[in-house]
Order: C-alpha cells, then sequence, then structure tokens
C-alpha cells in the first residue's frame, strides 16, 4: 500500500496491528489452546530442546538471544551504512523524488526496507517466546513495538545507537521495580522520566521557542552589524 498508493505507513501497520491481534487470539482459544486451559489464551510451553540456552541460571533470564540481538544490530549497521543496497534504502525512504531521479525504483526499496523490519520484528518475538517465556499469550510482548520506535527515535535511527538506548531503557525499566518496591515510588515516574528524554530530543524546535535560542541569535547578528557599521563610520 505504501509503495503503490503512498498511504502512510505508520498508519497503515497500526491499523493491522488489530487484525494481527484478533488473528492470535483466535489461534490461542482455538487451534493452538494449551490442552487443559480451561479456554485460556495460551499455547503449548515450547521443548526444551527448541529453548533459548540460559547464560547465568535462574532466577536471571540472560540467553544467548541477547548476544543474538546485539549481533543483528551490527548487521543491520553494516548493511544501511556499507552497502550500495542500504544507501539505496536510505535514499528511497529520505526523499522519494531525489532517489527517483536516480534511477532508484522506489517501490521495489520500500517493500524490501517493510520485509526486513517485519523480519527482524519477528525474530524478535521468536526470541522473547523461546528465550523468556517459553509460551505464546496474548500479552507476551505488549508495548514492546512501540517502545522500539521510542528506541529508534532516541537512536537518530542509527542501529547501533539502539543498543546504547535499549540500555538506557532496559535499566530504567529494571530499576523501577527495585525503586517501587525499597521506596515506595510509583513506576510511573520512569515513564515520565522516558517521556521527557523523548520530548527533548524529538521536539528541538519547542526547545528553541522555550529558551528563545532564534531570538537570541538574531539579537546577536544585529548587534555584530551595528558594530561593523560604526566601524565602517
Amino acid at each position: 500500500m505504501k509503495a503503490k498508493t503512498g498511504a502512510h505507513e505508520v498508519i497503515n501497520t497500526i491499523m493491522m496491528n488489530y487484525i494481527a491481534l484478533r488473528l492470535v487470539e483466535y489461534l490461542l482459544t482455538g487451534p493452538m489452546t494449551k490442552a487443559g486451559s480451561g479456554g485460556m489464551p495460551i499455547s503449548n510451553a515450547v521443548q526444551e530442546s527448541a529453548r533459548l540456552p540460559l547464560i547465568f541460571p535462574k532466577p536471571l533470564n540472560l540467553h544467548w538471544g541477547f548476544f543474538f540481538a546485539l549481533f543483528m544490530a551490527v548487521a543491520v549497521w553494516f548493511f544501511l551504512f556499507k552497502t550500495t543496497g542500504g544507501r539505496m534504502l536510505q535514499m528511497a525512504g529520505a526523499n522519494k523524488f531525489a532517489a527517483k531521479y536516480a534511477g532508484v525504483n522506489i517501490g521495489v526499496w520500500i517493500v524490501l526496507g517493510m520485509t526486513i523490519s517485519g523480519a527482524l520484528a519477528g525474530l524478535c518475538g521468536a526470541t522473547q517466546v523461546l528465550g523468556v517465556t517459553y509460551t505464546m499469550g496474548l500479552g507476551v510482548s505488549s508495548g514492546y513495538g512501540f517502545n522500539s520506535i521510542a528506541l529508534a527515535l532516541l537512536a537518530n535511527n542509527n542501529p547501533l545507537g539502539c543498543i546504547l538506548s535499549a540500555f538506557l531503557f532496559g535499566f530504567l525499566k529494571t530499576g523501577s521495580r527495585n525503586m517501587m518496591s525499597n521506596t515506595g515510588i510509583p513506576l510511573d515516574i520512569v515513564s515520565i522520566v522516558q517521556a521527557f528524554i523523548l520530548m527533548f530530543i524529538a521536539a528541538p524546535a519547542i526547545i528553541r521557542t522555550v529558551f528563545r535560542l532564534k531570538n537570541r541569535k538574531t539579537t546577536i547578528s544585529v548587534e555584530a552589524v551595528n558594530v561593523s557599521n560604526e566601524g565602517g563610520q
């Protein structure tokens, strides 16, 4: 739809989330329902042979999928910034008119970019099921997709930067539980901190307006002109 009609991909995919959600709900309450679950929307547990090995014993959940995620981030960075295909993909996304003028097939690269993104999201979900939950339920990855948008925004769409921003958000989320249990501070304070981080990064125009940076720059330039005029006299 994006490639053929120019429809906005964010709106389309958010609307299609509900289709995917209802499809998964049908499968988990029908063909994929766990035996003896009493109608609960949950699948059978993953067999031991299919689970991702843990790096440390329980109760820690760190598994080898963590290093696989790091490898994929580096691989995507290399593809985007070190290969011709990655440059063409960036060109098609940044300025379709310039890319079309350069002879790039916009539709092909849009479909390819969406396909790669969908494959990476699928690997994410598979890693979560095979390495953490060991079963499929409706809330197995609740909110992770929207968090990834914030991470990419914070990292300026750089895969290597996404690693650092993911660590930041992960530390905040994990530390919030200990903060609540030890001090009684609600978990919502972490969401507020994350919102402020994104606001200061994603809204530079608002920050310039609040601190009057534009007016200050204009004042300095006017003073410089006046000084130069006085010197000329």
